[in-house]
């Protein structure tokens, strides 16, 4: 296969919940940095690069941030990189995607990336990407990755897997592949240990990989009114125009997942083994597991001095005026502080971060610290 025959559609959208107060709905998770000097965008992008040309690398994101994602890519052509005006879920993206795509190519094959995961091992995860678009290049298979997972996760929806994929359709390809037998929610912790335990299920990461042909044929079967969608802007040149068809086809289509639109009701289903290490990175106690933590367990980003403290996360993003943190007594915590907020969270109960943004949202005083427009202009609006 062709390099110039990859695609890869990163889905940068999402409103900057889980990682607040560093994450705004200005700059949500994927355009900020918590681990290293890059963003989890431009860590995605740079991931990528060696397997498919920058011309062929394309960003969906959300209108409010296509700027941001811009000024962070700006090697990539602007026309790369759309704004969705609203949020459709994923199936509309991947719709959008393989409109983009066909565009350019009617061989093309492409592959569905979130933006901000964390993948450590890059040259495998690059490995089994490069194998997945072979094989979907080949067959007329949906190609999704799968993560073995090491612990019984409550956290992640997982695929069943069957056989291994018969030799004959695999050749010469390294990687592992197995048929997908289906695909499940999250489950309980119970389920989660037998899913564990019987060595069948993958994490579902959200990585597909498929031709343009394969992912049309599956739209228009399932999904006929968005493959309709799709084909008129397949046909349509220049951003602007693409743009303003959007901004009036989009709040009609159907918010659903592509696990839900497409892959659930898919016969042609195949899951690559990921063993390249992974982590979707989706709280900030999760942070813990890239930090080198202190003899107490503490792990921090930014000077902290602490007495009789132990298990707790610290982040500091200030840009001036940065002291030390200091904290005494506490355990199993997450402090973060910004230039203007602090948030402090007992690390069982961080998942209620998003309700707390949602709270802050409610208040036209503190809303600037979490929306772009506060709610009294929005309902003026």
């Amino acid at each position: 296969m062709q390099r110039k025959d990859r695609y890869i559609i990163i889905m940068a959208g999402g409103r900057g919940e889980r990682f607040w107060p560093v994450s705004r709905e200005r700059k949500p998770k994927q355009l900020i940095t918590l681990l290293g000097d890059r963003s989890f965008l431009q860590q995605t992008v740079d991931r990528v690069k060696p397997v498919a040309p920058l011309e062929n690398i394309l960003i969906i994101t959300n209108a409010v941030q296509a700027g941001a994602v811009r000024r962070q890519l700006p090697e990539l052509p602007k026309r790369n990189i759309i704004g969705e005006p609203c949020g459709r879920d994923t199936c509309a993206a991947v719709a959008l995607g393989a409109a983009l795509v066909g565009a350019r190519s009617g061989s093309g094959v492409m592959a569905v990336l979130p933006a901000d995961h964390v993948i450590p091992n890059e040259a495998r995860f690059r490995r089994v990407l490069i194998d997945s678009m072979a094989l979907a290049k080949r067959e007329p298979a949906l190609v999704t990755i799968g993560i073995q997972p090491h612990e019984p996760a409550t956290g992640y929806g997982y695929i069943q897997v069957g056989n291994k994929l018969a030799k004959s359709l695999a050749r010469s390809l390294k990687s592992t592949f197995f048929t997908a037998k289906k695909f499940v929610e999250k489950p309980n912790l119970a389920t989660a240990k037998r899913y564990l335990k019987s060595g069948d299920y993958r994490w579902n990461a959200g990585m597909f990989i498929w031709s343009h042909e394969t992912i049309a044929a599956e739209l228009c079967r399932q999904q006929p009114k968005l493959f309709a969608a799709a084909e008129k802007w397949r046909g349509i040149r220049g951003l602007a125009k693409l743009n303003a068809a959007l901004a009036r086809d989009y709040p009609k289509l159907e918010k659903i997942s592509v696990d839900y639109a497409i892959m659930e009701n898919a016969q042609n289903i195949v899951c690559a083994d990921g063993v390249f290490g992974w982590d979707d990175l989706g709280s900030w106690p999760a942070l813990a597991r890239h930090l080198k933590p202190d003899a107490a367990g503490n792990c921090a980003v930014g000077d902290l001095i602490q007495i009789d403290s132990s298990n707790n996360v610290v982040f500091d993003a200030r840009t001036r005026n940065r002291a030390p943190i200091a904290i005494v007594g506490i355990s199993d915590m997450v402090v973060v502080q910004t230039d203007d907020a602090t948030m402090v969270a007992h690390q069982p109960e961080s998942q209620k971060i998003k309700q707390l943004v949602a709270r802050l949202a409610r208040h036209n005083r503190f809303a600037p610290l979490v929306l772009l427009v506060p709610p009294i202009l929005i309902s003026s609006l």
